[in-house]
């Protein structure tokens, strides 16, 4: 299974995205994408991003080696094919931190595999507020980042769960609630079940 987790910048993916793979109970794989953004002081190449050139990024959507990719700010971000398709092949599920452009995408690469949720602010001013404590984008930079926070949020019906960040600690237990849940849907465990139905039904 993938979940995938999207938000406009600064309304939470990231942290709450962080606080699932720190649950070791969870065992979720973070896709890591790449991206031509530069690197923020506080990120890592490899971690957070891979770091790539435009040159780099274009031929990997040339070449197909892309599951995803979207222009955002000005800059490209995309989902390397290769590493995803090992991990489910490995029975693994994986973490997708990604906007809505990549969502649809993958939704439409690997359908009923992929859960989404959308992460919304409690209100623009509060998701202001959280841009400005970040203190790492310029007062053009946030205000380009609100503008394109109101064109995500309208995309929010494009998802299979909606969640609302006003209290991180219930948002983040929102989400594992949703991970259960869809770890135990029916037809995704059906293969791994029916033999052991059989075997209650034949007791």
């Amino acid at each position: 299974m993938i979940l995938i987790l999207s938000s406009p910048s600064g309304a939470g993916k990231t942290t709450l995205t962080r606080m699932l793979l720190q649950d070791k109970a969870l065992d979720l794989m973070l896709s890591i994408s790449v991206t031509t953004r530069p690197r923020r002081s506080s990120e890592v190449d490899g971690v957070h991003y891979h770091f790539i050139d435009r040159h780099q990024y274009d031929l990997m959507k040339a070449g197909g080696d892309l599951l995803e990719a979207a222009e955002v700010h000005g800059n490209g971000y995309g989902t390397p094919r290769r590493p995803v398709e090992d991990v489910l092949a490995r029975g693994r599920d994986m973490l997708f931190d990604i906007d809505w452009q990549g969502a649809k995408q993958v939704r439409e690469a690997l359908g009923s595999d992929v859960v989404s949720v959308f992460i919304l602010p409690p209100s623009m001013a509060e998701l202001r507020a959280r841009l400005e404590r970040r203190a790492e984008d310029s007062a053009a930079t946030i205000s380009a980042r609100l503008d394109n926070a109101k064109r995500e949020i309208e995309r929010w019906r494009l998802y299979d769960y909606v969640v609302v960040n006003d209290d991180l600690q219930r948002a983040y237990h929102d989400v594992v609630a949703i991970l259960t849940a869809e770890r135990t849907r029916g037809a995704r465990v059906a293969e791994g079940i029916e033999g052991f139905v059989d075997t209650l039904l034949a007791g």
